[in-house]
């Protein structure tokens, strides 16, 4: 892979995590804690006690991480669409590979990323819901002082495995959602896109910002399921497992609880889904196309947000 390329990956990753971590600060908070109304009650209060800076709360750690975890998921991608249809990625312009094809890749893509993810989406989820402030004197100190004191924390007190849990409810998010994500993707662009030619800025950002939207409406349910079980980890014990934490303790509040955080979520990834994609796409099979800047769709989340919230 060109430095390049890895950079420009890296760079694109990181401004659309910074554009998408308040949204995914609220998604957390909503999803972990019952002190909090609806989306705009969440916003609110973070702001006012834990000021603008409350919204980036364990942002750090997902920053250092964007090459491990995108270096695996497309490495993955690429080569299980090499595998499975004995193509290189310069060929699947000609000759480009069965949805069925990219589904699977990208299912295995998702289920190797979410083991590499887990310790850092795990210290991003306990660092998030820390609510109290840094900013206003005499408040009272957090129990993280930051992500290494976070991890060494966790490692100390509940052990190596400590830093895994949730696990096997992020990798039941991330397999089906990455699946579907790929697959929206590749049609949306080869849908819009003339044979023989790449897809345009507006496709890919369009594309892009949609496969976000239709991977992660699906993926709410888990991604509920995994924040609750990594939280379960501070003082006793409330679940089981990741059975247990699903039904009868999470589905009869299924309609407000597993909901609430989907506008944040859509709002998030259409977002930050055309920027991960920056500088990928050349080395994986989709068709390559120039960096751009990230794009949202206004009207039609806040449609989403009206049907939904």
């Amino acid at each position: 892979m060109p430095v390049e390329e890895f950079m420009a990956g890296w760079i694109s990753g990181a401004l659309g995590l910074v554009l998408g971590h308040p949204f995914d600060t609220v998604k957390v908070r909503l999803q972990t804690q019952t002190s909090y109304r609806g989306i705009m009650d969440c916003t609110v209060k973070i702001y006012r006690h834990e000021s603008l800076l409350g919204f980036f709360k364990g942002m750090s750690f997902p920053i250092a991480s964007i090459p491990v975890v995108n270096s695996v998921l497309f490495g993955v991608y690429s080569n299980t669409l090499l595998a499975l249809t004995a193509t290189s990625h310069q060929e699947r312009r000609a000759q480009p590979p069965s949805y069925t094809h990219v589904f699977i890749a990208g299912c295995t893509g998702g289920v190797l990323q979410s083991y590499c993810l887990a310790p850092f989406d795990l210290i991003k989820v306990r660092l998030q819901n820390q609510t109290e402030s840094r900013v206003q004197p005499g408040s009272p100190r957090p129990r993280y002082q930051g992500p290494v004191h976070c991890a060494a924390t966790i490692f100390r007190e509940e052990g190596p495995r400590g830093l895994f849990r949730g696990a096997w409810a992020l990798m039941l998010r991330d397999t089906p959602t990455l699946g579907i994500y790929f697959v929206t993707y590749e049609g949306l662009c080869r849908q819009y896109t003339p044979d023989g030619q790449t897809p345009s800025s507006a496709t890919v950002l369009v594309a892009g910002g949609f496969a976000g939207i239709a991977s992660w409406v699906t993926a709410t349910p888990f991604d509920v399921i995994k924040s609750r079980m990594q939280m379960d980890g501070l003082g006793r014990r409330a679940y089981q497992g990741l059975l247990d934490c699903t039904p009868p303790h999470l589905f009869p509040r299924s309609c407000h609880t597993q909901l609430a955080p989907v506008p944040p979520n859509l709002y998030l990834h259409a977002l930050t889904s055309p920027s991960h994609l920056q500088g990928r796409s050349a080395e994986v099979g989709v068709p390559p196309h120039p960096h751009h800047p990230t794009s949202s769709f206004p009207i039609s989340l806040a449609r989403w947000e009206l049907r939904i919230g």
